[in-house]
């Protein structure tokens, strides 16, 4: 935009030019008729004169206006005496009306060279007299809450109209309480937290917040600086000589307990060598007074277990005896059952036969024909063809029976009724 701006006001520049060297060139040739162009072109001289000059005002002082990061902007109306604050982004300044001003809302770092130096423009002075050098630095930002009244009450250089008068007027009564030593190692940091005590009160009605004092060399002159020097080594070699002194009697210290704690570690080993001793008879004579009696008890346990085993066997050997008469027993009365047993089974056996033989044999007697009936069943399937011999008139197996005639099978039964009538 503001490229475009400038473009702009060059050319309305070379046209104002060409204008003004063209009106020349017309008067110079026609001066009659000067006064008629002159009114002609008078208009439009004054019109292009105004967009010059509002050109001009626009690229020089530009109605819009950027805020730079990490500041805050106030833009304060010159007419009404209205502020309005701007902390991001852009907003518009017209010329005359607005003045803006711009405060850091970021931690700012103030350092004042001049108290640098012992040999500086403005040296501190300590208790003795002496000039010194302190390389401090002021950590300060600005109350973002109070910035409408900073506006008005602050002047445009913060640091060198406010911080710098009030850090020469803490730093210079504070060092001159002190002394060298003190303020280059003793109560460096003391006279630190003094200094931020004393000039956070000092700055708080300006609007400013102090963040911290940090105080880094001190400068000292150059003779007082060889002096410490030499007397700072000086205290170094005394110094040095009391560690060594100390180190060898330490040293010899520990010589000393060493050989004490190793008598006293040979003596104590040696009394509990023999307290281990001691304990070792002591427990192996008590441990005796329990081993015999239980030595006895094992004889006397073992003693009962034999008797125990022993008696344990008779009755087994008992018991085995008892078992095996009754199992005797028993089995001569099975025997003796299954004798009567077959004893009865062979007297029915032949009851029941000479029944069968009484019945058969009254069969017979009543039927001969049932034995030759028989005799042929069987022979039937080993004898294919009986040939009786004719006009024998009897059993056809008779030769195979003995030779046994009829009339001798019916004296038969009469013989045997006689026998029987006499045993009865």
């Amino acid at each position: 935009m503001l490229h475009r701006l400038k473009s702009l006001v060059a050319s309305v520049r070379h046209a104002f030019g060409r204008g003004a060297r063209r009106g020349l060139e017309t008067a110079t040739a026609a001066a009659p008729l000067a006064g008629r162009s002159l009114r002609r072109a008078l208009p439009p001289l004054l019109l292009l004169g105004a967009v010059t000059a509002g050109g001009y005002a626009v690229v020089m002082h530009p109605p819009v206006q950027a805020v730079p990061h990490g500041q805050a902007a106030l833009r304060t109306n010159q007419f009404s005496g209205g502020t309005s604050e701007f902390r991001d982004g852009s907003f518009i300044r017209i010329p005359g009306l607005h003045e803006v001003r711009f405060f850091p809302l970021r931690d700012q770092s103030y350092r004042p060279e001049a108290l640098a130096k012992a040999g500086g423009p403005a040296p501190l002075q300590s208790v003795e007299g002496l000039s010194l050098g302190l390389d401090m630095t002021v950590r300060w930002t600005v109350d973002a809450t109070r910035l409408a009244e900073l506006s008005r009450k602050l002047p445009d250089d913060i640091e060198a109209d406010v911080i710098s008068p009030a850090v020469q007027a803490v730093v210079y009564k504070q060092i001159a309480k002190h002394t060298v030593r003190e303020i280059f190692s003793s109560q460096r940091a003391e006279i630190a937290a003094s200094l931020e005590a004393e000039l956070r009160a000092r700055l708080a009605p300006d609007g400013i917040q102090l963040k911290g004092v940090q105080i880094g060399s001190v400068d000292l002159p150059p003779d007082y600086r060889q002096g410490m020097d030499r007397l700072l080594a000086d205290s170094l070699a005394s110094e040095r000589m009391r560690y060594t002194l100390e180190i060898s009697e330490k040293k010899v210290k520990e010589t000393e307990f060493q050989a004490a704690a190793d008598k006293l570690r040979r003596e104590t080993a040696a009394e509990a060598a023999g307290r281990e001793q001691i304990i070792a008879a002591k427990a192996q004579e008590e441990a005796m007074k329990h081993v015999l009696p239980f030595k006895q008890k094992q004889i006397e346990q073992r003693a009962l277990e034999a008797q125990a085993d022993s008696a344990a066997r008779i009755k087994q050997a008992e018991g085995a005896a008892e078992a095996r008469r009754i199992e005797i027993a028993a089995e001569a009365a099975a025997r003796q059952k299954l004798a009567d047993a077959e004893a009865y089974r062979v007297a029915q056996v032949g009851k029941a036969n000479a029944g069968q033989m009484a019945t058969e044999g009254a069969l017979l007697t009543k039927h001969p024909l049932l034995v030759q009936k028989a005799m042929a069943d069987k022979l039937s399937d080993k004898v294919q063809v009986i040939i009786a011999p004719p006009g024998s008139g009897g059993f056809i197996g008779s030769a195979l029976l003995g030779g046994v005639s009829p009339a001798a099978k019916a004296a038969a039964p009469a013989g045997e009724a006689a026998g029987e009538a006499e045993k009865e």
